[in-house]
């Protein structure tokens, strides 16, 4: 599974970008508010969230760690694929789609392209809880799969940290350097605890 992907914009449209990576050209899929954030030339570590299908395989890329869990949340709603997600994450920045989510805005959320009255009441139940948490934490990453992050954090409260402040310190570390090991990233967390 890919974490992320630095390396240089070589190609960028507002719906997607190529990454090359030592010679290597990466196509991600991103929405637009990723977009306004790249510019085609420069190096960019981008946030990535991996599709696999039969018949296709698809890379997503993220700007924030915020932008990338709120699109897992996104897709793991019935009725709510990948496109639509991206579909939404392009018509609202991440802090105001929680915001929507949370106030139960169905009108805003069905006013996005591709979201229907059933889609946006059942994104609502879905993910009224799941945000707001998300929302708390503002910049906690919490990637399945991310095992240094679960280490960092399991460690960290075995240490008597608080789960709450552990998060977000992680959060924040590793929204600056995504790629640390388990010891980096409790050392710099145990700086700033």
């Amino acid at each position: 599974m890919f974490d992320y992907f630095k390396g240089k914009i070589t190609s960028l449209t507002p719906t997607n970008c190529v990454v090359d990576i030592n010679g290597v050209g990466y196509l991600l899929s991103i929405s637009l508010t990723t977009y306004s954030e790249l510019k085609a030339g420069e190096e960019f570590t981008l946030l990535a969230h991996a599709i696999y299908r039969e018949d296709n395989q698809q890379l997503f890329g993220f700007s924030t760690s915020d932008e990338r869990e709120l699109f897992r949340h996104l897709i793991s709603v019935s009725g709510v694929g990948a496109n639509t997600a991206r579909m939404m994450l392009s018509s609202m920045p991440p802090k105001e789609l929680i915001s929507a989510i949370t106030q139960e805005q169905v009108k805003a959320l069905k006013g996005i392209k591709g979201i229907g009255l059933r889609t946006a009441e059942r994104i609502v139940v879905d993910l009224k809880d799941k945000v707001k948490q998300t929302g708390e934490a503002q910049e906690f990453i919490s990637p399945e799969g991310n095992t240094n992050n679960e280490e960092a954090l399991s460690a960290l409260m075995m240490l008597g940290f608080s789960k709450k402040p552990v998060e977000k310190a992680i959060g924040q570390i590793l929204q600056n350097e995504p790629g640390l090991s388990v010891e980096e990233i409790i050392k710099r967390a145990l700086k700033k605890l």
